[in-house]
Formats: structure tokens, C-alpha cells, sequence
């Protein structure tokens, strides 16, 4: 099948909510005919929805019933299982589409970059949340949580997520999504104490009004903070009069004051919120495993503009922690035959268009979508517009030129490679086995964690489709 010269054919590079949304964006324009094929490297289709939301929030997730939609559409086209870089080149998704659009998002953690960060039990936040989502990549990860007590460095909702799946009990996490061999592994988990640790102050605190509520909610666990880390410095009072009480600061305030005034007992796990650290070595005992963190005390100081920034003092303290997640952010990685910003792991760009800082010209035809465009932030909702802004720009950059290969011609590349194309009916048979399994244990699904065995899913399901 061919199309029109008109016809602008759009390779989309990964499944998230961006490249979801940029494939929306595309398809719903009418002032152009528009073909979209979307390239994954694994089976499943939704990127962070599927491996980095929460396993029990399960209402972020439903968003996938709006992708789901989109890709009904007959110019909508699925590539599962197929590694955009080593299955197939950049060089030849530029020889069938007019323009690529990357929506590779971030998959990597910051390093904090402190002694002791190679020790066994210090951990990257990314590592630690693709395993409990059942992430091929991390399935095989280890964690010991025999070991009482937890630091938590980050102060974002990545931090609050880790740090609420730890403070758990099975009832609750048995109706999640999380991984099986994750639910087995923290069912045994001896975990007492979880300290959050922020560099700033509480006002300055990056988590969302909503995550923090959530803590208030669990059954066996209870958030804490002291009050004396609730006394806020004069620029802190000043900035929260500013934003006023309403504000996502002041929200996140209310919650904070109201885990120090709760006098009830904590009968299970605490949550203990530090404010004003950073940290400045893991410590290790003679086995190589963390037995501590040492933090150096801050204290607050308007710095240029309205940024309220963290001052080291010559203060110490050591936590007695066995383990140490850090969230403090995520990152890119360089994909062959891209520009990459390695101080901000990105790939760079303006206004979506990538261009390569070497020559400073735009790359022709290539655009990037969601966290590797802006960096880790901004909650899956703000996206789709900012994959619209983008869409908008490519819409403007196209034009007419000769007509590409046949539409169907980069389905014979991949044959001609001997590669396993899963197709979005493909990986529909896969949701029906995953939710079928979940009914067991009465979850919303079981996931299968290896790629093998999914692929085997797939193919036996097409078989019996077939018989």
C-alpha cells in the first residue's frame, strides 16, 4: 500500500504517554493526511504507564484506555519488540518517513555522586521501581530487606512511591499490579523505618499534595516528621505568603505539620521525613553492605531570582541505615546517530526540533518528545500538550517531496531481518492473559516479566486464534 504525495509518513520512536500523545496529535489533524507507525523495543506498549507508575495507582493507569483508542485508527501502526539502534537503523527509518519523533524518555537514575554508591544495598531509585513493576530489564535485580531501617534520598514522588511500596503490607500490595516475585519478596520484608531525605526544606519539597495524602492512608505504616524541621526560614515564610495556602507548597505544608501533630501511636512501619541533608558518603561495613549514611546538615539562602537555594554547613550526622535508595532524578541515554547533552542527559533541542550544538543547525526531520526533550518533569498529563506544541512544529517544517518507499516497504525490512514484529492486536493477546491471571489473586493483572515468555504468550494465543 502506498500513499499520497501529500502524505506525511511519521516514525515514532517508543510508546509512552508522549509518543502516544504525539501520535494523537498527528492523527487528529485535518489539514493533513497522516500516517503513524510507532516503534518499542519491548512487547508491551506504554512506556512509564506500564513500568514506572506505581503498581497501586491504578487510576494513573487507566489512561491507557485513551492510547488504546488511538490505536484502533487504520493509519495507526504498532512495531513491538524491535530496537530502534540495533534491530534497525536511524539511517533507515529516515529512507520510509518524512520526519522521526523520539519519545525515549528517561530510564536511568542520577548518581549522587558519593563514596560508598557501589556498595551492595545502595540502590537507584529506576532500578528498584522497574523491578516491582515487572520491567524485563530489572526483573532480575536483588534487594535485601532484612535490614530495618531505609534511607530514601529524594524529596519528589518517585520518593514517596518507594518509599510507600516499602511501607506496604501484603493485603495491600496483593491487589496491585505489582510483579508476583516482587509481592513474594516484600512479604518477608523486615522494614521498621523508612527516612525521606530532602537537601531543601519542607516548603521546598518536590512531591505532589496527592502522594503525600496517600501516606495518611496505609494500613500498617504511618508518616512522621519532627516539628523542629518544620520551622521554616524567612525567605521560605515569604515565598509560602506568596504562593498563598492553596498552592501545591502549602498543600504539601498542611500535610507535613499534620504527620508531626498526629499523636497516635505508630504501629508498624514508620516514615520519618528529613528535611535540610544531603549526603555525603554510604557507609559499608566488612561484607561490603551499607551500614550507614553520613548527611551534611543545610541550611536555606535566597539565592538569584526567587530560588531558594541549599547551603552546606560544617554540621554531621549518621543515619543507621542498612539500605539507601536514591531518587533524585532521572536521565537519558545517547542513542547512535543523535546529539546528546550529557550534563543534562537529554537530547538537545528547540521546541521539539533537534538540533546538534556541533554545527548548530537543526538535525532535518527529526524531533523529540516528553522527558528526553525537557528533562524528568512534569506529571504524564501535562505531556499532551507539549507533544502537541511539537506536532505543531513538525506539521509546520513539512513539505511535499518525492514519494517515499510503499508504506508496507519497513514491514519487509523487519522480515528480511528475521525479527519478531509484535503488533498491537499482538500485544492485546498478552492484556487478556496478564488479566485473566490477575483474577487468582485478585489484582487488576499479572504481568509477565520476561521477554520470552511473553513472546510464547503472544504466539501461542495466535495460534489458538488461528485453530
Amino acid at each position: 500500500m502506498n500513499d499520497g504525495i501529500d502524505t506525511m509518513r511519521v516514525a515514532v520512536v517508543g510508546s509512552g504517554p508522549s509518543g502516544f500523545y504525539a501520535a494523537e496529535a498527528l492523527l487528529k489533524d485535518e489539514t493533513r493526511s497522516v500516517h503513524v507507525d510507532m516503534f518499542e523495543r519491548l512487547p508491551t506498549p506504554y512506556g512509564l504507564v506500564r513500568g514506572g507508575v506505581a503498581p497501586d495507582h491504578q487510576s494513573i493507569k487507566a489512561v491507557t484506555r485513551i492510547y488504546e483508542k488511538r490505536a484502533r485508527d487504520p493509519r495507526y501502526r504498532f512495531f513491538g519488540n524491535i530496537t530502534v539502534g540495533s534491530d534497525i537503523g536511524i539511517d533507515v527509518l529516515r529512507r520510509h518517513y518524512h520526519q522521526i519523533v523520539f519519545a525515549v524518555g528517561h530510564e536511568h537514575s542520577r548518581r549522587m555522586g558519593v563514596p560508598g554508591e557501589g556498595l551492595y544495598g545502595a540502590h537507584p531509585a529506576s532500578i528498584f521501581v522497574g523491578w516491582y513493576n515487572g520491567h524485563p530489564d530489572f526483573r532480575d535485580a536483588q534487594f535485601d530487606f532484612s535490614k530495618e531501617r531505609v534511607a530514601v534520598v529524594g524529596n519528589g514522588n518517585v520518593a514517596i512511591d518507594v518509599a510507600r511500596i516499602l511501607a506496604k503490607n501484603v493485603e495491600e500490595l496483593r491487589e496491585t499490579d505489582i510483579a508476583d516475585y516482587a509481592l513474594d519478596a516484600l512479604t518477608q520484608s523486615r522494614i521498621q523505618e523508612i527516612t525521606v531525605i530532602g537537601r531543601r526544606g519542607p516548603v521546598q519539597s518536590a512531591f505532589t499534595p496527592k502522594e503525600a495524602g496517600e501516606l495518611l492512608r496505609l494500613k500498617s505504616a504511618k508518616p512522621v516528621v519532627a516539628a523542629e524541621d518544620l520551622r521554616l526560614d524567612p525567605a521560605s515564610e515569604a515565598a509560602l505568603a506568596e504562593l498563598g495556602e492553596r498552592s501545591r507548597e502549602g498543600k504539601n505544608l498542611g500535610h507535613l505539620r499534620s504527620f508531626a501533630n498526629d499523636p497516635a501511636e505508630v504501629n508498624g512501619t514508620r516514615i520519618h521525613f528529613s528535611f535540610l541533608r544531603s549526603p555525603v558518603e554510604i557507609l559499608g561495613d566488612m561484607t561490603g553492605h551499607v551500614s550507614g549514611l553520613k548527611l551534611r546538615k543545610n541550611r536555606l539562602e535566597k539565592g538569584e531570582g526567587d530560588y531558594i537555594q541549599a547551603v552546606p554547613t560544617d554540621e554531621f550526622e549518621t543515619l543507621d541505615v542498612g539500605t539507601v535508595f536514591s531518587a533524585i532524578g532521572f536521565r537519558g541515554s545517547p542513542i547512535e546517530g543523535l546529539p546528546f547533552d550529557d550534563k543534562r542527559g537529554l537530547i538537545p533541542n528547540r521546541e521539539g526540533r533537534i538540533y546538534d550544538p556541533q554545527t548548530d543547525s537543526q538535525v532535518p526531520g527529526a524531533y523529540v518528545v516528553g522527558w528526553a526533550r525537557s528533562g524528568p518533569k512534569g506529571l504524564i498529563g501535562i505531556h499532551k500538550a507539549a507533544s502537541a506544541e511539537v506536532v505543531k512544529a513538525m506539521l509546520e517544517d513539512f513539505q511535499p517531496a518525492a514519494p517515499l518507499a510503499e508504506r508496507d516497504a519497513i514491514v519487509e525490512v523487519l522480515a528480511q531481518r528475521n525479527l519478531q514484529v509484535i503488533s498491537f492486536d499482538d500485544w492485546k493477546i498478552l492484556d487478556a492473559h496478564e488479566i485473566e491471571r490477575g483474577k487468582e489473586r485478585g489484582a487488576p493483572r499479572d504481568k509477565v516479566t520476561q521477554i520470552d515468555e511473553m513472546l510464547a504468550t503472544i504466539k501461542n494465543g495466535q495460534n489458538s486464534d488461528a485453530s
